[in-house]
């Protein structure tokens, strides 16, 4: 009896609906975690973790407006999500950076950053919120939410998904999607008039 037991929970738990990745959308600072300040500068060795708040501020290439949203939310943590891999063919992991806002974690920049001669250099960034940069498989994906008039900041219309590969010195993008959502999702949308 125990044994039909634990297989029928495990059946109903395999069992649960959804549609994925639009269901939970990029990991952000809720189920990620915010990352704290380390103490140590960046360098370009494959095993170190970088100081991706210091490496953002001290970068030319980052505007104003992202710099001036970079702040703590709480204490010395930042919402700030960095992802480690191989995107550029280099000798160390290349390292992605994400700055979203505190309050709803809407992705305001996204950046590359490639080790070359014992520091990182930025190739490649996207400032045009709401945006965030993943790796897939060697690949750079980047997602920018698609918002209507009148969308709340919770359910966007759709999304744009780029990828880009690393070729000849610099991304090149490969592949563009577009993908609309449903406003029917949530219940939202109202039903159609029935004819009498």
């Amino acid at each position: 009896m125990a044994v039909l037991a634990a297989l029928a929970l495990l059946v109903s738990g395999c069992a649960t609906g959804g549609t994925g990745a639009r269901d939970e959308g990029p990991a952000h600072s809720d189920s990620v975690g915010v990352a704290e300040v380390p103490s140590s500068t960046p360098s370009a060795t494959a095993d170190d973790h970088v100081d991706a708040v210091k490496l953002v501020q001290d970068d030319p290439q980052v505007s104003a407006a992202v710099k001036h949203e970079l702040k703590p939310c709480v204490a010395d943590e930042y919402a700030v999500d960095v992802s480690y891999g191989e995107l550029t063919g280099g000798t160390a992991n290349d390292v992605v950076v994400n700055v979203m806002t505190c309050g709803d974690a809407v992705g305001i920049g996204s950046y590359v950053y490639r080790a070359t001669g014992g520091t990182y250099e930025n190739v490649f960034k996207a400032e045009e919120p709401p945006v965030y940069a993943e790796i897939d498989r060697g690949d750079l994906v980047v997602t920018k939410q698609v918002y209507e008039k009148g969308d709340p900041v919770s359910s966007p219309s759709g999304e744009n998904v780029i990828t880009y590969r690393w070729t000849s010195g610099r991304f090149v993008q490969k592949y563009s999607t577009h993908n609309e959502y449903s406003n029917a999702v949530g219940g939202d949308a109202s039903p159609a008039p029935s004819g009498n």
